[in-house]
């Protein structure tokens, strides 16, 4: 049996009028994600992979065409059931963390839920203290951004996006500003969140970074030209223990 699509897009069109033009971003996409999968969606600077992105992420709107997040209908909704949307379905990750410099890493990934009006957390720093300690930071909590390397602080955005329990991570060139040994170790969370079910879409050039997802979306011209499994996907937990092998040690 197929397991369950957290994405469904059929037709989505995004067309931006820019004075007298038109510029054709999504040209026409299909694309089906189910539960479980993790899937890099790759392609050159104005292929149209941000753009997808954006209505992936409910940032923005379709021109045309239908798109499912986790079985309801989205491309049609207002700003305010968008933004509520967000927040309950979709953890995001950017390339530069977006934590706040002032607040702790606890008080970071508490965030997401002030805004969530389900009423499924009532223990907010509880909720903020069990998604520090499945990125292994539960000793940092109380730390300042500044007081934390590059990689801490990336892992504090990820469990800021996994404290609402979303349907789908969504990482936007998640090791974009990481040294190689930290890219790996963000990979290696990846892949460990992915196997206990959650999906995962990583938005990337890199293809270094992309051999560690399970199947590849590349983008052209607005299209889908390639979607293709991979057989043999690239295991960042040994990886990252052969990098330490070689040089000595994690630093």
């Amino acid at each position: 049996m197929d397991p369950r699509p957290v994405i469904r897009i059929a037709g989505v069109t995004k067309t931006y009028v820019m004075g007298d033009n038109e510029v054709h971003a999504l040209a026409g996409i299909d694309l089906v994600v189910g539960q479980g999968e993790m899937v890099a969606i790759m392609g050159a600077s104005g292929s149209g992979k941000s753009t997808l992105m954006n209505v992936i992420g409910c940032l923005d709107t379709p021109t045309a065409g239908v798109y499912e997040l986790d079985g309801e209908r989205v491309d049609n909704l207002d700003r305010n059931r968008l933004a509520d949307l967000r927040n309950r379905r979709i953890g995001f990750v950017f390339q530069g963390f977006n934590l706040l410099a002032r607040t702790s890493a606890l008080e970071n990934v508490e965030l997401p839920l002030l805004y969530d009006r389900s009423g499924r957390r009532r223990d907010l720093v509880a909720a903020a203290r069990g998604a520090l300690a499945r990125v292994g930071l539960a000793d940092r909590a109380h730390h300042l951004p500044n007081e934390l390397s590059g990689g801490q602080q990336q892992r504090v955005a990820i469990a800021r996006a996994l404290v609402t329990e979303p349907a789908l991570l969504l990482a936007d060139e998640p090791t974009g500003n990481l040294d190689t040994r930290t890219s790996i170790e963000v990979l290696a969370l990846f892949q460990e969140l992915n196997a206990h079910g959650l999906t995962v879409v990583m938005v990337t050039h890199e293809h270094d970074i992309a051999r560690y997802a399970r199947r590849h979306v590349e983008l052209r011209d607005g299209l889908v030209t390639v979607d293709r499994t991979i057989p043999d996907r690239g295991d960042a937990a040994a990886d990252l223990a052969a990098f330490d092998l070689r040089h000595g040690g994690a630093a």
